[in-house]
């Protein structure tokens, strides 16, 4: 019944524009309202501090891809390099050598990952390495490693908390993320006012962040692959967007279980098709790879990048690498929250494989696939999705209709997984409290997020990178202040962890 009504809801609210107005015009109206929205947000959130140092750069250097990099290295050293020390051990807790079916939670360790990963593993590395190169150069993909390597860190500690902090609401969800380490933790050490200030903040913005990075680019993005195989339904981002929205209805509405069913059968099937594709192409070029790696280093530190010099590209980077794995935002801890462990730092530890395989592997072998292609200079100006699916389609002219099945899936997982997010945030602000009922609450979210698949599919590229860009991105602000102040509890509950491991009192589960 309550799929029902939230599916009517939606097909009411969008009845009288889909009969009422030439379809080839509703995509340009929504994108007339949206893009000056977006430019005006911009200025603000993607605020550029290169002026202020008094470098003159053709690139822009925003204050929150500094923000990133620091936090990153931070946690990295602060944490003795856990993203190298505790590798094996995360390979063994997903493969469920440690898997408890006593412990309380949701989901096994692998089902938190793949949902988590579903949010990441996706456009971004797609799409979003193409437009990395294509902006940054092949120098780019170097910065991209280096920012997977150091998230590694960020994603242990956010991840830890996350769910070292998580509640059990009136309903029996389990909920976690940011939202509660940053209020409760930093009330335990006496700056409840601080953290209720940073929970806030990152509550509105990752709602932002669930409509635009994990939904309306997904969306847009699904439906630009799609219109370059069948351009006559260009026209059409509008109609697609309700189909997308009914699809993705269907299974949010389930929840974290229902999700958890669905991104652990689509994510694995997707990234090893995706990855083998690469490889093949990869082993093809197998002698040119020394090469390839050398201009890629090269580049990386070259005055002579393609936009911006070296800063230009360390920007692009970095920013591209941040979307793509979202280390230091603060959001797969909301998807991991919902684990079986009675062992926050054992979740910590699995997360910290999201950037490895999201950046430093799959990202990485897109970008080698468009530099042994020559894609990487772009010749035909293509954008995003495109650029990847002809550097594919150069070697196996079919690769892009079986691309087309892909990106869908990608998108379509990280969209459900997003509005996981997204509605944790949302009746963490509203559930209970200006909204009484929580299922209602609940559904008003759903409609919203929907209604955003809906103008992704009809908005500009350009406008919905700005706007994807600033909400996920700027979620790093609150969430590395409350994960800074926090990282000398994590640091102490790390070594508490690894003691008992050693002890023998954390041993291997028999099933």
């Amino acid at each position: 019944m309550r799929k029902k009504i939230i599916i009517f809801t939606i097909f009411s609210f969008f009845n009288n524009y889909l009969f009422s107005a030439e379809k080839d015009n509703i995509s340009e109206q929504i994108n007339s309202i949206f893009e000056p929205i977006v430019k005006f947000m911009s200025f603000f959130i993607l605020f550029d501090i290169l002026p202020f140092l008094g470098i003159e750069s053709n690139a822009k250097l925003p204050l929150v891809v500094v923000w990133l990099i620091l936090g990153a290295v931070f946690f990295t050293i602060k944490m003795k390099f856990i993203n190298i020390k505790g590798f094996m051990h995360a390979i063994d807790l997903v493969r469920g050598k440690y898997d408890n079916p006593k412990d309380k939670g949701e989901v096994s360790h692998f089902q938190a990952l793949a949902t988590a990963l579903s949010a990441t593993v996706g456009l971004g590395n797609i799409a979003g390495v193409a437009i990395a190169i294509s902006i940054g150069g092949p120098g780019a993909t170097f910065w991209m490693i280096v920012a997977g390597f150091l998230g590694m860190s960020s994603k242990f500690v956010e991840v830890t908390l996350g769910v070292k902090y998580r509640i059990t609401n009136e309903l029996g969800d389990i909920a976690g993320g940011p939202m509660y380490y940053l209020s409760k933790g930093l009330e335990k050490k006496n700056m409840a006012w601080l953290g209720k200030i940073l929970a806030f903040v990152f509550a509105i913005l990752i709602i932002g962040g669930s409509f635009g990075g994990g939904n309306m680019f997904q969306a847009n993005q699904s439906f630009q692959i799609l219109a370059s195989k069948f351009p006559a339904i260009s026209d059409y981002g509008f109609v697609f967007g309700i189909i997308l929205a009914f699809l993705v209805g269907i299974v949010i509405i389930g929840g974290i279980k229902s999700i958890a069913k669905v991104t652990e059968k689509i994510v694995p099937f997707m990234a090893v098709f995706y990855v083998l594709t690469a490889s093949v192409i990869i082993f093809m070029n197998i002698s040119e790879v020394p090469k390839v790696f050398a201009l890629i280093f090269d580049s990386a530190f070259s005055n002579d990048a393609l936009k911006g010099g070296i800063i230009g590209v360390l920007v692009t980077g970095f920013k591209r690498a941040a979307f793509s794995n979202e280390a230091g935002t603060g959001s797969a801890s909301i998807a991991h929250s919902a684990v079986k462990t009675e062992e926050p730092v054992s979740e910590g530890i699995v997360a910290l494989l999201e950037p490895f395989i999201d950046t430093i592997v799959i990202c990485t072998m897109t970008a080698l696939v468009i530099i042994f292609t020559g894609f990487h200079n772009n010749p035909d100006g293509l954008e995003g999705v495109d650029l990847t699916s002809q550097a594919f389609a150069s070697v196996f002219s079919w690769f892009p209709n079986l691309l087309i099945i892909a990106i869908f899936l990608f998108a379509f997982s990280s969209m459900i997984s997003w509005s996981y997010y997204g509605l944790k945030a949302f009746n963490y602000l509203f559930a209970g409290k200006i909204i009484k009922n929580r299922k209602v609450t609940t559904n008003i979210y759903y409609v919203m997020f929907l209604f955003f698949v809906v103008v992704g599919s009809s908005a500009s590229l350009e406008a919905v990178m700005d706007f994807s860009d600033m909400m996920v991105l700027a979620m790093a602000f609150p969430n590395i202040l409350g994960l800074i102040f926090l990282s000398t509890e994590v640091k102490k509950d790390m070594k508490k962890y690894f003691s008992k491991i050693k002890s023998g009192e954390i041993k291997k589960f028999e099933k």
